[in-house]
């Protein structure tokens, strides 16, 4: 029996991806939208979850196979540490497919940080 059956990835949920937060011209933050966002940006202050976030996101298909992806300079344990803490973050999703397990960025992740990010009024 072969593990290398092509999988589809499931279909985005459109509805569920919406930003936490309000833009940063808004107003002041509340004590919990600053918390959540904190956490998302202290996991990628660090340079190796950085790039491993960026590897996953740039990645064909939108998701990345840890195989593809532990090429950091750091060893694989390492790799699945900070793997861990992306996503415990939010950052990433993750899928085990057989002996692998497949990342996506989680797209209200990304939604959220880009508007709080927002300069626009």
């Amino acid at each position: 029996m072969s593990n290398s059956e092509i999988v589809e990835p499931p279909a985005l949920d459109t509805e569920a991806v919406m930003p936490c937060c309000p833009p940063i011209t808004a107003g002041e933050l509340s004590q919990d939208d600053a918390e959540k966002m904190a956490v998302m940006f202290k996991a990628l202050s660090d340079p190796v979850r950085l790039r491993l976030f960026s590897k996953v996101a740039s990645h064909s298909g939108g998701e990345a196979c840890v195989c593809d992806i532990s090429d950091v300079g750091v060893s694989q344990p390492t790799v699945s540490h900070h793997l861990k803490k992306l996503r415990e973050a939010g950052l990433l999703t993750s899928e085990r497919r057989g002996t692998w397990v497949y990342y996506r960025v989680a797209p209200s992740v990304v939604a959220a940080m880009s508007a709080m990010l927002d300069l626009r009024p």
